[in-house]
């Protein structure tokens, strides 16, 4: 698994809080306890559920993922431009983003703040140490988040992995004891 990852609770198996599949070791004994004996049509369904959870939570971790990936580098761009700010005595002359393929050449007098996009259309004006300090922050957050969600990743993968195997096995048990019973009669 992951490395650095943040330690979970003691009975926490997910960050995500994801539902551990129990593996079915016994499937002579799995399907008597669960009473569904002549319908395994109900027992496949509930595994095909629990499988499309796994897929659906999946798909959220790697949206999640990409975004955090995007953010890292955008935060840590913002970072070096406030230590360029920090050190600067002179105006900076420089070319900006516009917008995506548009460059605009800008003269940047000397500061102490600087303004912060926070999400949601709001911006904030921060004085270059708060700014610095607040980017660290997010910095090291989105780096925690990150391997958290790696974390979450491998063990959702291991629990699409049960979930496919018992289905299997529930299936391949449904053919045996349909041959066992047509051999009977």
């Amino acid at each position: 698994m992951a490395e650095d990852v943040p330690k979970l609770l003691e009975n926490q198996k997910s960050f995500a809080g994801i539902p551990e599949c129990k593996f079915v070791e016994d499937v002579d004994a799995f399907m008597a306890q669960t009473d569904n004996q002549n319908n395994v049509e109900s027992v496949l369904k509930q595994l095909d559920e629990q499988h499309s959870k796994y897929k659906f939570m999946e798909y959220n971790i790697l949206a999640r993922k990409r975004r955090l990936r995007t953010q890292i580098p955008d935060l840590t761009k913002s970072l070096d431009m406030i230590k360029i700010l920090k050190q600067q005595n002179d105006t900076l002359d420089t070319q900006t983003l516009l917008s995506e393929q548009v460059f605009v050449k800008a003269s940047v007098p000397p500061t102490k703040t600087v303004c912060l996009w926070l999400g949601a259309n709001v911006m904030l004006e921060y004085d270059l140490n708060e700014a610095e300090k607040l980017l660290k922050q997010n910095i090291t957050a989105a780096v925690e988040n990150l391997k958290c969600l790696e974390y979450d990743q491998e063990f959702l993968r291991d629990q699409l992995t049960t979930t496919e195997v018992n289905m299997a096995r529930v299936y391949n048990w449904d053919v045996k004891r349909r041959e066992s019973q047509g051999k009977m009669h």
